[in-house]
């Protein structure tokens, strides 16, 4: 019989790359965080969900956050970054409407063109029964488990390639867990339901690769 698990901790990440850095978003940007305030009315945010950030030249910028929708928009001179927090697929259809909202208030109140899109889902994941170790021996390589008599205890994988990494590991936050990172990059251009059909795919492979080698259904 198939492992039940939950997944009680998730978020969405997605970080969009200016093609050049609009230094106006350092010290001239009320207008664009006014245009992009107003974008998201229908979600209520309030003068105290917004932030001034500092630290090096790429992490300075604006946080605007709405708190009910556990959402986080970054706007910074080389980048912006949306953030959700308790992510599933139920939501997926508010997601990108705050998403392409922010995003778009963004690009036509400053000019910014987005030349790449980073991101991320992670999971950290909880089984009813089985030990965690259990479901995740088997992504151990066996040259690493035979380097000691005793079974291995935990473990952490991470495989990357030009536009894509997953990482595998124990979770720090819950126990017994299982934590799934999943990234991607996609072209400036690419639409939100095409990043979304990739990304429901990249997950359900991952659950289908674990299901194979110890019976995990989600």
């Amino acid at each position: 019989m198939p492992e039940l698990v939950t997944v009680p901790i998730s978020f969405f990440e997605l970080a969009a790359i200016y093609e050049r850095p609009q230094l106006q978003l350092w010290m001239d940007r009320a207008d664009v965080v006014q245009a992009i305030f107003d974008a998201l009315k229908p979600w209520d945010p309030a003068i105290d969900d917004v932030e001034i950030l500092s630290g090096k030249p790429s992490e300075q910028g604006i946080s605007l956050k709405l708190p009910r929708e556990r959402v986080s928009f970054f706007i910074g001179p080389a980048s912006c970054k949306f953030t959700r927090d308790d992510a599933s697929w139920q939501a997926a259809a508010e997601t990108i409407e705050i998403l392409n909202t922010a995003v778009s208030a963004l690009t036509r109140s400053s000019g910014v063109k987005v030349a790449l899109q980073k991101t991320a889902i992670a999971l950290h994941i909880q089984p009813r029964s089985l030990r965690f170790v259990d479901i995740l021996r088997p992504f151990v390589a066996a040259q690493l488990a035979s380097l000691e008599p005793e079974p291995v205890i935990t473990m952490a994988t991470v495989a990357k390639w030009s536009n894509r990494q997953v990482t595998i590991d124990g979770s720090s936050a819950i126990a017994n867990g299982i934590f799934l990172r999943l990234e991607r990059d996609f072209p400036g251009a690419a639409a939100y339901d095409e990043i979304v059909r990739q990304l429901r795919t990249d997950e359900r492979a991952e659950f289908l690769r674990s299901s194979a080698s110890r019976g995990v259904q989600g």
